[in-house]
């Protein structure tokens, strides 16, 4: 009893050398979620799959598999050989003991890293569970233990199909968001069009009527003419509005306050009056209102939209989604490649008011305004 007691004695102690060890390989694991993603960059998937739904699949393949290891004992590897109190029997029942807690803290880290899985920090996952798996092979070294290299990967797997299946879901749900808010504003130009083109056939109906009348007395009105044109014209606008989808207004605005200086957002309306939509963007979600440098008219207004974006997607600042329309750009910038692809511009303002984030700027804290105000100077 004295002798196995010195035997486990010593093996804590060495056990605790080996953890002392501050050889590079254990070096410490990068837990900072925000530096591992700036070190990684744009999320790129593992495993491509169509939809979330195709992932759940392979999630549980994976699932069987790992158990599949687990019961015919091929998770960890141990040696056969390995003798305690010179006794091969003996030292294969402390290997397997040993084996059993040792796959249980590898599981145990495996199955928190994937419970604690965000959309982003795959990279940490996987980085803590090789740390877990390294420790582990130290740590039985005597043993000659290790995590085997078919469920390491196996885990590891496991991992990155979360982690996609979860980004693919995220992915999908702001589709989804978008293209709620599409039909919602397609819907709304529906309304404003139709509502539109009864207010122009019944000022219409009036005039016409109007006009019989004077006819009928022997004379005319040349103003009441040229308006039942105009309104003719006004009426024919409005149905090659309603008729074609593609045709808009591009917009050009910019938020200082909000964004800084030399930053832009590109967008789409087809709404009758775009300002309207302007509006919306400067409501609750932004401390400040937008300042429209152009709302420009165009035939295909969602091709003119495309090549904008396509022209400073390297300037996007949203870089991981490229449905987001803001840019590293200033108004001139945009107002350069615009010329280019229309021609001359009627109505262009290069310089934001910023009326409000300039009332505001004298009541800010010093140290916040004197940071702004520099990063405005270097733009």
């Amino acid at each position: 009893m004295l002798d196995r007691l010195n035997a486990l004695k010593a093996e804590n102690k060495r056990l605790r050398e080996l953890l002392a060890d501050t050889s590079p390989s254990d070096a410490p694991v990068q837990l900072d979620d925000q530096k591992v993603l700036q070190e990684v960059g744009i999320y790129r998937y593992h495993h491509p799959l169509e939809n979330a739904a195709a992932y759940l699949p392979r999630l549980n393949d994976i699932e069987s598999r790992v158990a599949a290891l687990i019961r015919e004992g091929h998770a960890i590897e141990t040696s056969n050989t390995f003798t305690f109190d010179n006794s091969l029997a003996k030292g294969r029942k402390m290997s397997d003991d040993l084996a059993k807690l040792m796959l249980r803290a590898y599981n145990a880290e495996a199955d928190n890293s994937i419970r604690s899985l965000k959309a982003g920090n795959v990279q940490t996952a996987k980085r803590r569970l090789e740390a877990s798996r390294t420790a582990i092979t130290r740590l039985g070294a005597m043993m000659q233990m290790h995590i085997s290299d078919a469920y390491h990967l196996l885990r590891i797997e496991e991992i990155e199909l979360t982690a996609d299946w979860l980004m693919m879901k995220q992915e999908e749900k702001e589709r989804e968001r978008e293209e709620r808010a599409r039909l919602r504003e397609e819907r709304r130009v529906e309304k404003e069009l139709a509502e539109e083109r009864a207010r122009l056939d019944k000022e219409r109906a009036l005039l016409l009527q109007t006009l019989e009348t004077l006819s009928a007395a022997g004379t005319t009105n040349p103003d009441l003419v040229q308006r039942l044109a105009d309104i003719d014209q006004a009426i024919a606008e409005n149905d090659y509005r309603a008729a074609n989808i593609r045709a808009g207004y591009v917009y050009v605005i910019s938020n200082r306050g909000a964004f800084g200086q030399g930053v832009v957002k590109i967008g789409l309306t087809r709404r009758l009056e775009p300002a309207d939509r302007v509006s919306e963007l400067s409501g609750a979600s932004v401390p400040f209102r937008f300042d429209i440098h152009t709302i420009y008219f165009s035939e295909d207004a969602v091709t003119l939209e495309t090549e904008l974006h396509r022209h400073f997607a390297d300037r996007a600042l949203n870089q991981a989604n490229p449905r987001k329309e803001f840019f590293f750009a200033t108004p001139a910038e945009v107002r350069e490649v615009l010329a280019t692809k229309v021609g001359n511009l009627l109505e262009f303002t290069e310089d934001a008011e910023a009326t409000e984030y300039f009332q505001s700027l004298s009541s800010w804290p010093a140290q916040r305004r004197a940071v702004d105000e520099d990063a405005g100077s270097t733009l």
